[in-house]
């Protein structure tokens, strides 16, 4: 197993950009990369973190300083060198500034990105979060929120799963009988409805192979989401995520006399349109459908 642990995992580690330089703060270490040029490992140092700036919430740079969000205590901190915590200042969070999802910065401002409200998803733009100075509230375009994590449950709506019969077969006779036919069914994704979301973005992923189909990756990760952050918290990594086609498939049943089969179907999808059809199928004897779900539960 290989993997970089998302930040939500690592407290006090972060990104950030000041001028020419990137940076990258491991609180956990005690130090902070800072680098011209992620790509070709540019102007490399690796500076001493000073404990005052360590297990910051997020990090951001503007107006050439570094501001450091600890949301626990409800307070910023400013300082012009991470190293020796020079000219450092902290503040009291402004209470409209605290609990922003996302802080960044940049040059002449910074923004963070505010709890979803009844105006919607929303950014803050300002030059002071200990005054409140805030400049502007800006709503997020629906193109922008696609692409963020448990954006498609405020553009499309939350996930749903249900079970669709697509078939039912009778033996309306006093006499056994053997049923043999073909059922179509169709399976896969419902691609067609899904590329609404990026009619909008230039797509340049020139490099991953799953690139070419980012439009599944994002439903499928909404899918794994919490019922919290609008998914179903279910694993579809074993669906057929190619585009949605018709099946054949031929099936037998021994039909008891005046005894009635359903054949169900699971599809899950956003708000009210169906994204993803299973393909495995469901056959019993009940006119109800199904309670479980056949998906497993996302890690």
């Amino acid at each position: 197993m290989q993997g970089i642990i998302p930040k939500n995992k690592t407290k006090g580690t972060d990104f950030c950009g000041i001028n020419n330089y990137y940076y990258i703060i491991r609180s956990d270490l005690g130090c902070y990369m800072q680098a011209s040029n992620f790509n070709k490992a540019l102007d490399i140092t690796i500076l001493s973190l000073h404990p005052a700036c360590q297990n910051g919430d997020h990090y951001l740079g503007a107006f050439g300083k570094f501001y450091i969000i600890f949301q626990g205590k409800g307070t910023y901190r400013r300082t012009t060198n991470m190293n020796k915590d020079s000219d450092a200042v902290e503040y009291q969070l402004h209470p409209n500034c605290r609990n922003g999802l996302y802080y960044w910065g940049l040059p002449d401002h910074y923004y963070f990105l505010k709890p979803v409200s009844e105006w919607g998803v929303e950014y803050y733009k300002g030059t002071n979060f200990n005054k409140d100075e805030c400049t502007a509230v800006y709503s997020v375009h629906p193109d922008v929120l696609n692409f963020l994590p448990g954006g498609l449950s405020m553009t499309k709506g939350p996930a749903f799963g249900i079970w669709e019969n697509i078939k039912t077969i009778s033996n309306d006779s006093n006499t056994p009988m053997t049923w043999q036919k073909k059922i179509i069914k169709r399976v896969g994704y419902n691609k067609e409805k899904m590329s609404q979301i990026t009619h909008n973005w230039k797509i340049a992923l020139s490099t991953s192979a799953e690139s070419k189909d980012l439009l599944g990756l994002i439903a499928k990760y909404q899918f794994s989401f919490s019922t919290e952050y609008g998914g179903s918290h279910v694993s579809t990594e074993n669906e057929s995520w190619n585009e949605a086609t018709e099946v054949e498939e031929n099936l037998t049943f021994e039909l008891k006399p005046n005894e009635r089969l359903y054949l169900w179907q699971y599809k899950i999808g956003l708000g009210q349109e169906p994204v993803l059809f299973c393909r495995d199928l469901k056959i019993d004897d009940e006119p109800n459908p199904p309670t479980e779900v056949p998906l497993p539960p996302a890690k």
